[in-house]
């Protein structure tokens, strides 16, 4: 029985993690859940599901959560704020940590789990995007596990020799790998033509069209910073460079990712877009188990299409490849540049294609600086979050 808390239950990977996890019962255990102000949606989860802790990020909200799971008569101890999610994630009675608290938030849990010595099912690609060298150095040196659980870079994973498979920090050349190949739909924008990128709405950019995401993901999957978020993760979790690595448009997403070898071979992952595969996968792992994901069926799907990205309906991509080329904190303030602008297209304040003009502005203005430690990635964080609000507010006057 192995026992689990899950960071960010309310989101699409936490209540897929949920079903995945409903199927085995005799294999897992919960201990806790958090979500940030979705009481509603985590006194739910709760009442179905029953675990030790539940942890609100929000003060105000876990309070109300508290009354509601006393109303309840639940035995489940309700826990409020950033310290009571560090402390669910190091607990020593929990064996895995899914990490999916979207963003730069889900950075010190992640941490705390690595530190912790977990088996860490990585769905916030933020975390080590904001962090890379010194999130990775806390999983060797804690002797934690690190499962990637984006569809791309599970997939990635599967296909990877098992030497590396076996150690994230194993360079790719000496065991035949020549490249990595990270499939990209287009997002539902891919044909769209690029004078009407400045007017699309945020209903048009939620709107993707094979996987159900949550709101600032389907975002970034519209403008493809997603896949440059990927990207850097994919150089941190394979240690590789950029220029290893290319993207090729894939709009189907059967194909989630492919590995390159020395010999000649490509060899790739394929299977319905739907996140339980992935979950399943890093839950079981060294094993396989039921997800309740559909088998694929290759005659309905007939044809698989490929294409290279285009940079200039993207800029974003662009801009992920080259503050990873940059180093330091550069990854860092792309990150908090795209969180600062991808809030203020959701909430109507800027234009779609200010998102790309906000990050490449606050790449060129903040100083990138050695990413030592955890106190120099949140200087740059906070710099750069400051320099796009003010970007921000420059575009509304």
């Amino acid at each position: 029985m192995k026992r689990i808390t899950i960071l960010g239950s309310t989101g699409s990977i936490g209540v897929n993690t949920l079903d995945v996890l409903a199927r085995h019962p005799d294999k897992y255990e919960l201990i806790a859940l958090t979500a940030n102000k979705d009481i509603d949606g985590l006194l739910a989860q709760c009442l179905a599901h029953r675990p030790k802790y539940a942890v609100m990020a929000d003060a105000d909200s876990a309070e109300q959560l508290a009354k509601r799971i006393k109303q309840q008569a639940l035995d489940t101890e309700v826990l409020a704020g950033s310290e009571a999610l560090v402390q669910v994630a190091g607990l020593d009675e929990v064996d895995y940590v899914m990490a999916a608290i979207v963003g730069a938030a889900g950075l010190l849990p992640t941490l705390a789990a690595a530190q912790a010595g977990k088996r860490v099912l990585l769905a916030n690609k933020e975390a080590l995007v904001m962090s890379g060298k010194l999130f990775m150095d806390t999983v060797a040196q804690n002797q934690a596990e690190l499962l990637p659980i984006d569809s791309e870079h599970n997939a990635i994973f599967q296909c990877m020799p098992q030497c590396v498979r076996g150690d994230f920090g194993r360079g790719l050349e000496e065991s035949g790998v020549t490249g990595i190949l990270l499939t990209a739909s287009g997002g539902p924008f891919r044909t769209l033509p690029l004078e009407a990128l400045s007017s699309v709405t945020v209903e048009q950019a939620l709107a993707h069209p094979n996987w159900d995401m949550g709101r600032k993901i389907s975002i970034d999957s519209a403008s493809m910073m997603n896949k440059g978020l990927e990207l850097i993760e994919a150089c941190w979790l394979f240690h590789t460079r950029p220029e290893s690595i290319q993207v090729v448009i894939h709009p189907q997403s059967v194909i989630h990712s492919m590995v390159q070898y020395a010999d000649g071979s490509v060899l790739a992952q394929l299977g319905n877009p739907d996140m339980r595969t992935p979950i399943a996968h890093a839950l079981a792992w060294p094993q396989r188990m039921a997800a309740g994901v559909a088998p694929l069926d290759l005659f309905d799907l007939a044809r698989l299409d490929f294409a290279p990205p285009d940079l200039a309906r993207f800029p974003c991509l662009r801009l992920a490849g080259e503050a990873m080329q940059a180093g330091g904190t550069a990854t860092a303030v792309l990150n908090a540049a795209n969180e600062v602008a991808v809030a203020e297209f959701l909430h109507g304040r800027i234009r779609f294609t200010d998102i790309a003009g906000i990050i490449e502005a606050s790449l060129a203005q903040i100083p990138v600086r050695e990413a030592e430690d955890l106190e120099a990635v949140m200087q740059a964080d906070t710099e750069a979050r400051h320099y796009a609000e003010n970007l921000v507010r420059d575009l509304a006057a």
